[in-house]
């Protein structure tokens, strides 16, 4: 009798372990994603976020991009061409930008969408320019540091508009008001995170937005953000926004 509870058990909890594999499975089902990090920055900036979707059972391409040596036209070729070579066809791809990373997203769709594309997230992507950008254009190490493209990420965009054309995708939109820069702060009108102001964060088309308590230059690694980014890819919408 006692053989045969203890066979009765485990047979229960390894049908729990199925059904509980089995549900993860079917909420990625084998879905991609693709990452791309900010401006002067790398893959392994993005790497927490990676880790996070990876664990959700998602394919994740985390890329690297020379994010400083060329301009936004030519790094919107150049990302489209490596992102062609990586996803399959037959399964939706999604993508996720950190700041500049989600305006070269924005151009990347606009010349060489796919057609298996999922959803979009912008992680506190300037989408209308950075003040900061402003006031630093002329500064010969602003150059230096972030190159042809930091010249473009200035509130009258150099002509980028037309780059990045209209949002005909669902696009969600994180921003944070959190910042540990005061300095690049008092720059910036009403809230932002150090480095974007909330409401140039905002684009016509998005499908939704939400803000978190994040600071810009830890962006991607806040739990927060990531949890919200998931949710958009997941289900086209922020869940339980705070007032």
């Amino acid at each position: 009798m006692l053989n045969s509870l203890k066979k009765l058990i485990v047979s229960a909890l390894a049908m729990v372990g199925f059904v509980s594999n089995t549900h993860a499975d079917i909420s990625a089902n084998g879905e991609q994603v693709i990452l791309l990090h900010g401006i002067a920055r790398s893959a392994s900036h993005m790497k927490g976020l990676e880790e996070f979707l990876t664990k959700k059972g998602y394919k994740v391409f985390n890329l690297d991009y020379p994010s400083t040596s060329h301009t936004l036209d030519k790094l919107t070729a150049l990302v489209a061409a490596d992102i062609t070579k990586k996803i399959r066809a037959d399964k939706p791809v999604h993508f996720i930008g950190y700041s500049m990373g989600g305006i070269v997203t924005r151009a990347v769709l606009n010349k060489y969408k796919p057609d298996n594309l999922g959803r979009v997230v912008q992680l506190a992507s300037p989408n209308k320019g950075s003040e900061v950008a402003d006031f630093l254009k002329d500064n010969w190490l602003y150059e230096k540091v972030y190159g042809p493209t930091g010249k473009q990420l200035i509130t009258e965009g150099a002509g980028i508009d037309e780059l990045l054309g209209k949002v005909d995708y669902e696009l969600g939109v994180v921003a944070g008001n959190f910042s540990i820069d005061p300095v690049s702060s008092s720059l910036i009108p009403g809230d932002d995170d150090g480095k974007v102001s909330v409401e140039s964060t905002k684009v016509v088309g998005m499908k939704d937005d939400v803000l978190v308590y994040a600071s810009h230059t830890f962006f991607p690694q806040n739990e927060d953000v990531q949890k919200r980014a998931l949710e958009f890819i997941r289900f086209g919408k922020f869940l339980a926004k705070e007032e």
